[in-house]
């Protein structure tokens, strides 16, 4: 029986294919460095985040938790703005219109901006919404939070806020 053995060649480059495949695939976790934003392909303009600690929160007009965290959102970029704390919303509908009627009816008082095909959020591996992110200045995730609990999550976002801001 004759069996074939690909050259050292063939088999590095398949590893290496295989490596940058799961690298580019794994979800953004926890002390990883969060991708460029203003790399993203985002529908709408990104304030400047540089030195900034942001909250990125991921969102669809159609998703009733997500209307339950917005107005939170909105209380965190009141009470840390001042702060350096910005607070950016990504809209994830597939329509437009959607997210425009919905602002139109609650406008939001931080960056929105829509990730039209869920490119970006497929990338760093949003598997649900509503999920958030909280970036240190060094673009480093400091924390992430899947779904929302009220005033559990915003308890712990303001103790992360506060842990970021005291060691600055």
């Amino acid at each position: 029986m004759n069996s074939y053995r690909p050259s050292p060649f063939w088999a590095a480059l398949a590893a290496v294919l295989i490596l940058v495949h799961a690298a580019v695939a794994a979800p953004v976790r926890v002390g990883d460095a969060f991708p460029d934003l203003a790399a993203a392909g985002f529908e709408g303009a990104l304030p400047d985040l540089a030195g900034k600690i942001v909250i990125v929160d991921f969102w669809a007009s159609w998703c009733v938790p997500c209307k339950k965290a917005l107005p939170m959102y909105a209380e965190l970029q009141k009470e840390y703005g001042d702060r350096g704390v910005v607070v950016i919303a990504v809209n994830l509908d597939e329509e437009k219109g959607k997210m425009e009627a919905f602002l139109k009816k609650i406008p939001l008082p931080f960056t929105t901006v829509r990730d039209a095909k869920g490119r970006f959020a497929e990338k760093i591996g949003v598997a649900g919404i509503p999920t958030s992110y909280v970036l240190s200045p060094d673009g480093k995730v400091h924390a992430l939070h899947r779904d929302f609990e009220g005033e559990k999550t915003r308890h712990k976002l303001t103790v992360e806020l506060d842990a970021i801001l005291k060691s600055k």
